[in-house]
């Protein structure tokens, strides 16, 4: 069950109608799955936006799209290994926010369709001149489905060293109209969404008995700004937060951490 957040017709900006906004996120619990012996995984309830848009008529040749731009805004994700240490997933610019960087977010694009989430349904192009206006219908979702190593990610072996897995991830969403001709861009609603959990494990237990749920089982609904947002230039351009992540090992026993996995795209810090 979901929740519908705007019924009636919206009058926007240049005559384009948001005729249903609809966001929720799935109300069932994050599954784990420990059947493997040498990684754990699980996959987290599903976000999920749609929306019904009418667009006016395009008298000249000017090209518009119109869909679901997604940034992250924050993220900690951290796998703890007992007395060993933990392992993190890092996005430098969101881990490191200083008043000299600038950057505050990063794109969540599919890495090709720059700003949108993804090129299927999640965008739609309209090409003028149109002689009538034209109904769209936009949609987008999103979850996680990792895979965590039992043991250390340093040791390269499969005893379970693992006990707790921490996720606390923010985003904005934004439902945008964009001409591609001129640049202009109409920002037709905001939704802001998060999705944390946390999985307990008891390493000594066998497998297939050693994880539980310890956060809520639902999770926090998502919220639809009563003032909207700018898009960030940030989301129009890469790297996207899969191309800037890093895996980073930090040891308890020595400061210094251990790059696991490099981020496929370095950012420089500030721009």
């Amino acid at each position: 069950m979901g929740c519908i957040l705007a019924k009636k017709t919206q009058s926007l900006e240049n005559g384009i109608k948001v005729y249903e906004l609809y966001t929720t996120i799935d109300r069932t619990p994050t599954v784990i799955d420990e059947y493997s012996p040498t990684v754990l995984k699980y996959r987290t309830p599903h976000f999920r936006a749609s929306a019904k848009v009418r667009f006016p008529p395009i008298w000249g040749s000017e090209v518009w799209q119109v869909g679901w731009v997604q940034v992250c805004t924050d993220m900690n994700f951290i796998n703890t290994y007992g007395e060993y240490g933990y392992a993190s997933w890092e996005i430098p610019v969101l881990k490191y926010k200083t008043s000299l960087n600038s950057t505050t977010c990063i794109s969540d694009s599919d890495g090709r369709s720059y700003p949108w989430y993804g090129a299927t349904s999640e965008v739609a192009t309209i090409e003028g001149p149109t002689s009538g206006y034209s109904n769209l219908y936009l949609r987008m979702n999103d979850n996680f489905h990792p895979t965590i190593t039992w043991d250390i990610p340093v040791s390269g072996s499969t005893h379970a060293k693992l006990t707790n897995v921490t996720r606390d991830q923010s985003f904005t969403v934004w439902l945008l109209a964009f001409n591609r001709t001129t640049g202009k861009k109409i920002v037709l609603k905001t939704i802001r969404w998060r999705m944390q959990l946390e999985i307990a494990v008891d390493p000594k237990k066998p497998l297939k008995e050693r994880t539980r749920l310890a956060s809520r089982v639902e999770q926090h609904r998502p919220e639809v700004l009563k003032l909207d947002e700018n898009v960030p230039d940030a989301a129009f351009h890469g790297p996207n937060a899969n191309e800037a992540q890093m895996l980073a090992w930090y040891p308890k026993d020595d400061a210094n951490p251990v790059m696991i996995v490099p981020p496929k795209h370095k950012m420089k810090m500030g721009n």
